[in-house]
């Protein structure tokens, strides 16, 4: 009696016989137990695939160790790859070697041959690892956008210029079965990417599609023919966001949300008019991200100690800046979520929310209606809060109901748009708050950059060129650092992943007084510096020596002080 290949989990302990029972019980319809093993997380797709190995004879390869032959695969028809998902890797003596992980197709090996006029020899592979040769070599939505052109020239969808159609027509397109299929491929490919936003740039005779991922942009791979298609693209995500679609002369910012990967994502869309179309950038929020704690930010030593105690404080104002994108709202939220408890009460104004806290209540703003952080701010006061929380101090009318808030006993935390912290206490002298009201709420400020941090996976030691070191990074002799070589997890960058670089000023007596005085920061910044200020630059240069990110990054985000080299 043959044996299933349940059983050979089985006697392998890759499952146990309550798993094996539960996925009897849960297989649906004409599915195999292997692939019902998967759908409930007791193994993954390339266990099953070893086993199949074995009673088949098929070698399992590893696809991302496997030089594909790309003129082959362009010769193969696209709608064979996508469809059956089988990879013509190469072709030696008449002969070509096929991936797949679907061994039993059998009706796709054979259309191939026909089409190819070769025999076919398989060999097995993981689903992820097809997906990313096809994305690839087809790029992102390949087979939906092959689809949109069929239709097209069949007199279904056809795009001639953006300028050219009524509203009608733009709609109905945007509308189509396929169209709404690409825009969902886009972003679930950033959702999968860990992209933490998406733009869509329309050229001349070219449409990119850039994620930004770990801060950086990277251009993902897309059919040429996509650039057809661009009015409708926007169209679709015009009519998510509930913009006017036929506004095509004025920027539009709007948002929707999503459902990907078992969880809510939110995103804000922002569609600017260009030479050539509608520009469109996504950013992607997902709400239901694990919130980190301080020290997982990257906060260590001195500035860990600094910020604890400021959070601990009763009342004042604590300040986080840096430019956008540089994790200022991870950061408060980290605080925030390391100070809630029920005997205090939490409120926040954001714009907008990005995360939710249980616990805590937030609102977000709506300048439309006359909800801004300062109309929010003031009702706040009236509910009684302990620790109150505003997105960004934008405006003079801002920062005077924070700083009233801080003097009546409550602790404020906020941002503000600054390139280091000594700077941030002129910037709110620059808006027009008064010395004495800025020297006598401002607790501390936190300056901080994010940067990428180095692939676990294959990160490797290794021993610098002096000639490649800055001048102001000092390392024993013969201290190695540590880099990443690039690898499948982190598409081959080095990197995976961010942490942050921080620089805490804490308000001393003797700093205050010279607020009081309009003294310039460079003179503040050289009594911070005495008193123990540790630049942003010198705390990413600790983070270096540690192995946690590379020179490069460091001085992709700080610039050297010139005043600790002299």
């Amino acid at each position: 009696m043959p044996v299933t290949i349940g059983e050979v989990l089985l006697q392998r302990k890759v499952i146990t016989p309550a798993q094996l029972k539960e996925a009897k019980g849960a297989r649906k319809a004409s599915e195999r137990i292997e692939h019902c093993l998967v759908r409930l997380g007791h193994i993954d797709e390339r266990e099953y695939l070893e086993v199949y190995s074995e009673q088949l004879s098929v070698p399992l390869v590893d696809l991302a160790k496997v030089e594909i032959d790309a003129e082959l695969l362009r010769q193969t028809p696209s709608k064979l790859v996508h469809r059956d998902r089988v990879i013509p890797i190469d072709r030696h003596n008449g002969t070509i070697r096929v991936a797949t992980n679907n061994p039993f197709n059998l009706y796709a090996f054979d259309e191939l041959r026909m089409l190819m006029g070769a025999k076919i020899e398989t060999v097995l592979a993981t689903g992820e690892e097809i997906s990313r040769v096809i994305k690839q070599h087809f790029g992102v939505g390949g087979h939906t956008v092959e689809a949109m052109i069929d239709e097209s020239d069949d007199g279904g969808v056809t795009v001639v210029s953006e300028y050219d159609q009524d509203n009608a027509d733009l709609i109905e397109q945007a509308q189509e079965a396929t169209v709404v299929k690409l825009v969902n491929e886009i972003l679930l490919e950033a959702v999968r990417d860990r992209a933490s936003d998406v733009h869509i740039e329309p050229y001349e005779n070219d449409l990119k599609i850039r994620y930004r991922i770990d801060g950086v942009l990277h251009t993902t791979n897309v059919p040429p023919e996509i650039r057809r298609f661009h009015a409708a693209i926007v169209s679709r995500i015009k009519i998510l966001s509930n913009l006017n679609i036929a506004e095509r002369r004025l920027p539009q910012d709007g948002g929707f949300k999503i459902r990907a990967q078992n969880r809510d994502i939110d995103l804000r869309v922002s569609i600017i008019p260009t030479a050539f179309g509608g520009a469109v950038v996504m950013r992607i929020l997902d709400k239901q991200s694990v919130l980190i704690s301080l020290d997982q930010l990257g906060l260590i030593d001195e500035a860990l100690e600094g910020v604890q105690q400021l959070i601990s404080q009763p009342y004042g104002i604590i300040l986080v800046t840096g430019p956008t994108g540089s994790g200022k709202t991870t950061t408060l939220y980290s605080a925030l979520n390391s100070i809630r408890n029920d005997t205090i009460k939490i409120l926040t104004v954001e714009d907008p929310i990005e995360y939710y806290l249980d616990g805590i209540q937030q609102v977000g703003v709506k300048p439309n209606i006359g909800l801004t952080f300062a109309s929010g701010l003031r009702s706040f006061l009236r509910h009684d809060p302990d620790v109150i929380l505003v997105g960004e101090i934008r405006d003079l009318e801002t920062a005077e109901v924070a700083i009233n808030a801080s003097l009546t006993g409550h602790l404020v935390f906020s941002t503000l748009h600054t390139n280091d912290a000594v700077t941030a206490t002129t910037r709110l002298l620059d808006m027009g708050v008064e010395p004495f009201l800025v020297s006598s709420s401002i607790s501390g400020v936190l300056a901080q950059r994010l940067v990428r941090k180095i692939c676990k996976h294959c990160a490797e030691p290794y021993t610098p060129e002096a000639a490649d070191l800055p001048s102001d990074l000092v390392l024993a002799k013969g201290q190695k650092l540590t880099r990443g070589a690039g690898c499948r997890e982190c598409r081959n960058s080095g990197y995976r992943g961010r942490l942050g670089i921080f620089e805490l000023l804490m308000i001393s007596d003797e700093l205050r007084e010279m607020i009081v005085h309009r003294q310039s920061a460079t003179d503040m910044y050289a009594i911070a510096r005495k008193q123990g200020l540790k630049p942003m630059r010198e705390d990413g240069w600790a983070k270096v020596r540690a192995g946690m990110t590379t020179i490069d990054e460091i001085v992709r985000v700080t610039k050297v002080d010139i005043a600790a080299l002299d």
